[in-house]
């Protein structure tokens, strides 16, 4: 029989306890290296920390665009986006002019469950409002689902937008404009008005109220009841014939030339008086935005549904003083009562 001497036994020991020390180091190393990787795929899906997900890790990500649509994965600082960290977002703007039906279109674009339009977000009285930095920066906090106000879902928002006139700057920066919406995929929505006596009457009687506070001292804009919307009516403004089609035709550049420089983003042109008549309109406003179609319903209540015979109180000179001009249909008034 062969016995190891005391030396031998000892080496053998040393070496037994350096294998298991090795083993157990790898394991630990590899344990590790799993949990971190685990922890890093949580950051970036959002579960972990405070790190917004990574593009890589939603599904679909290269395939879920249609209709030629941009789509994005907002990082937002104020919050983590949840389970909706892989709800791809279309960013949309809503250019129009006071008084076309805006207001009332952006309770409609709000009442879906996955759109989000946050109002006029500049305007005319701060200079601030007009420097192009500014501008940039608050689009960027609205598309980047760092906008508070009303509009703002607690659910997965799929579109996200806001309103501009086309006088509080979006035409004064249109080169600087454009380019940051081809480049960040901004889909435009023009909002615009046919009748441009009936939007005038809306601007003359808004003005009024707004001093005069018709409603329990209160200035508004938009009213929830046929009771409120027939105080407003009561005003009847008197309107300068001799300036009217000068200010017509100036309405029609403004809006002709937006619609030239914007040509080449991704756009749809919307009529105010074809969602008041056609409800299908609607439908096709979701379609451009990417998002399901459903029922859309506004609680507001139009305010000016008289003939504008009775609304203007000096009809008959207005009357006169667009017989024989390019505006001479705005007289005939067949719109939507």
């Amino acid at each position: 029989m062969y016995f190891l001497d005391g030396k031998t036994h000892k080496k053998k020991s040393v070496s037994w306890r350096l294998l298991m020390v090795i083993i157990v180091g790898f394991c630990g190393l590899s344990l590790c290296f799993v949990r971190v990787g685990r922890r890093t795929l949580l950051k970036e899906a959002g579960l972990y920390g405070k790190d917004p997900v990574s593009h890589f890790h939603c599904p679909n990500i290269l395939n879920n665009a249609s209709n030629s649509i941009q789509l994005h994965y907002p990082r937002p600082k104020s919050y983590q986006r949840g389970e909706c960290i892989c709800t791809p977002v279309h960013f949309f703007v809503i250019l129009s002019m006071q008084r076309s039906g805006s207001g009332w279109f952006e309770t409609l674009l709000n009442d879906h469950p996955n759109i989000s339009s946050h109002g006029e977000i500049f305007h005319r009285g701060s200079m601030q409002e007009r420097n192009l930095n500014f501008i940039k920066r608050r689009i960027g906090e609205v598309y980047n689902l760092d906008y508070n106000s009303s509009a703002a879902k607690n659910v997965c928002t799929s579109a996200v937008g806001f309103k501009w006139m086309l006088n509080q700057g979006a035409l004064e920066y249109h080169k600087e404009i454009i380019s940051y919406f081809r480049k960040r995929g901004v889909s435009v929505i023009f909002l615009l008005r046919r009748n441009l006596l009936r939007r005038l009457v809306s601007i003359l009687a808004n003005a009024y109220d707004r001093e005069a506070k018709l409603i329990n001292g209160t200035h508004k804009s938009h009213v929830h009841s046929k009771q409120e919307a027939a105080e407003l009516a009561a005003f009847k403004p008197t309107i300068k014939e001799d300036t009217l089609v000068d200010s017509f035709r100036k309405a029609v550049e403004l809006s002709q030339n937006a619609l030239k420089l914007f040509h080449g983003t991704r756009h749809i042109v919307i009529y105010y008086e074809d969602l008041v008549k056609n409800k299908k309109k609607l439908d096709q406003v979701q379609e451009f935005l990417g998002v399901r179609i459903v029922p859309l319903k506004s609680n507001q209540v139009k305010i000016h549904i008289q003939p504008l015979s009775d609304q203007i109180r000096n009809w008959d000179s207005v009357n006169k003083t667009l017989r024989g001009t390019e505006f001479e249909d705005f007289l005939a008034d067949a719109e939507y009562i």
